[in-house]
């Protein structure tokens, strides 16, 4: 623990109460055990010894405040949707909910942006934008992410290949500080070069500099057309390779996803999301928008001729929303899957150059399997990230599993870097990936993490433990 944080009392626990409402705070047993966790508890399950749910930013200063003169520890959480281990209350204190701080503030048309607080949906976000006849573009899988959780894990997902990533559209940023003070990130300008870009920094932090209140965030005009194609191909290697002849086309693709046969088959049986395009132990899935249907048509043949030309044994189009939602459905669905398939998972979400994607693929499979492993790669092959989902078989023991993933992973890391890899392409370090961190980024760059850790948060209260670890 990199301090002795004071542990909270009767009447800490009142004094939250006055700041906020007894209703919408809770203590003891009476913290569901779906807090002590997010979406992945092999990175840790921590009871909270307080849990709040916050409605203002006046609220969340006075929090800060009292916890910052008392030493208490605060984690702040969304949607919990989290991969990472990184929205869980590490070293206990006060879980701090800001799903009820989910206002979206009117399109503001001149600027093309919509301002939001951190709880609001991210399809609530998008429903809001495209009401309005605009677009917003960072989709990740899981919907029901917050906002504030994809500003803070600078989220990706299938569409950054022709958009970016969420940091590619947040202008402006306000927050509280671990101290209470609250403070404005940039404005709604298009471009700044006042001082040091701070709101950058925040931007994937994941909740260890500063607790997010509203952010303003760009919006595009919604795309007229849209065509997802599917692709099947022999091999994985004949899949992988496609991609960068998708790439050297006119036309940008929105998304280029990749998943194996096996997979597919996992959420055929489990279930029963049928993928509409038979053979191949391979499929690559591209999706494009345009402004027109003749722009789209022309970037779609072109896509479908080069395919195979190169060796897809088909291509489907899905050309209208029906079609491409049973193409969707299927990929989006791949986590439940393999939870529905496996008594438990691990995942490794390594980003590779998309030379190596193959080269990953393959020998992710192999290191598994001599670990006594189901490994599932499946992911962003338009830029890298490769998700590999490491099952467990009904047959381990804990202690087998443990050290069976800690060992593979170990490996995993290796292999990417090696590649000329990273550790993480979109779900970020949380408290899962801590101990890898240092190999893949050296001990200066780590001393430079601490360093600006400690310029926002001397004290380390806030989500301590997640990302880098203070030694006592």
């Amino acid at each position: 623990m990199p301090y002795p944080y004071k542990k909270m009392t009767v009447k800490d626990f009142d004094r939250i109460r006055e700041i906020t409402d007894p209703s919408r705070v809770l203590t003891g047993d009476d913290i569901p055990n779906e807090y002590f966790r997010d979406e992945m508890p092999e990175y840790g399950i921590f009871k909270p010894e307080l849990y709040v749910e916050v409605l203002n930013k006046e609220e969340v200063s006075s929090i800060m405040k009292y916890a910052w003169e008392n030493n208490i520890p605060v984690t702040c959480r969304g949607g919990g949707t989290g991969l990472a281990g990184g929205a869980t209350c590490k070293y206990g204190g006060i879980m701090l909910s800001v799903m009820k701080m989910n206002r979206i503030f009117p399109v503001d048309h001149k600027n093309m942006t919509v301002t939001c607080e951190p709880g609001a949906l991210i399809l609530d976000v998008k429903a809001a934008a495209a009401k309005e006849g605009l677009f917003y573009p960072p989709d990740s899988s899981e919907k029901t992410a917050s906002i504030g959780g994809n500003v803070i894990t600078n989220a990706g997902g299938m569409q950054a290949v022709r958009y970016g990533l969420t940091r590619d559209f947040v202008r402006c940023i306000e927050a509280v500080m671990p101290d209470g003070s609250i403070m404005n990130f940039s404005s709604n300008v298009v471009k700044n070069t006042t001082g040091y870009d701070i709101k950058d920094l925040i931007i994937g932090s994941e909740g260890t500099l500063c607790i997010l209140t509203q952010v303003t965030l760009k919006l595009m005009p919604a795309p007229n057309c849209t065509c997802t194609l599917v692709m099947p191909f022999d091999s994985l290697e004949e899949c992988a390779d496609m991609v960068p002849h998708v790439l050297e086309l006119p036309f940008v693709p929105t998304a280029i996803e990749f998943l194996e046969r096996e997979l597919i088959e996992i959420v055929e049986r489990t279930l029963h999301k049928m993928l509409p395009v038979p053979g191949g132990d391979a499929v690559l899935i591209v999706m494009y928008d345009a402004s027109s249907q003749t722009e789209l048509d022309s970037a779609v043949n072109l896509c479908a001729e080069s395919a195979i030309k190169h060796g897809a044994l088909d291509v489907f189009i899905a050309d209208t929303p029906e079609r491409a939602a049973s193409v969707w459905s299927v990929r989006a669905a791949i986590l439940e899957g393999m939870k529905a398939d496996s008594v438990s998972q691990e995942e490794c979400d390594v980003v590779v150059p998309r030379s190596r994607i193959a080269e990953y693929v393959k020998a992710a499979k192999r290191i598994a399997l001599s670990h006594g492993l189901r490994a599932e790669p499946c992911g962003h092959c338009g830029d890298g990230n490769i998700h590999t989902e490491l099952l467990r078989g009904a047959d381990m023991s804990d202690e087998e599993w443990q050290t069976a993933t800690h060992e593979c992973l170990t490996e995993l890391y290796a292999l990417s870097k090696s590649l000329g890899g990273q550790l993480s392409g979109e779900h970020g370090i949380g408290n899962g990936r801590i101990d890898y961190l240092v190999d893949f980024v050296g001990e200066r760059m780590i001393d430079l993490y601490k360093s600006i850790k400690l310029a926002f948060d001397e004290k380390l209260i806030l989500n301590p433990g997640k990302v880098i670890e203070f030694n006592p």
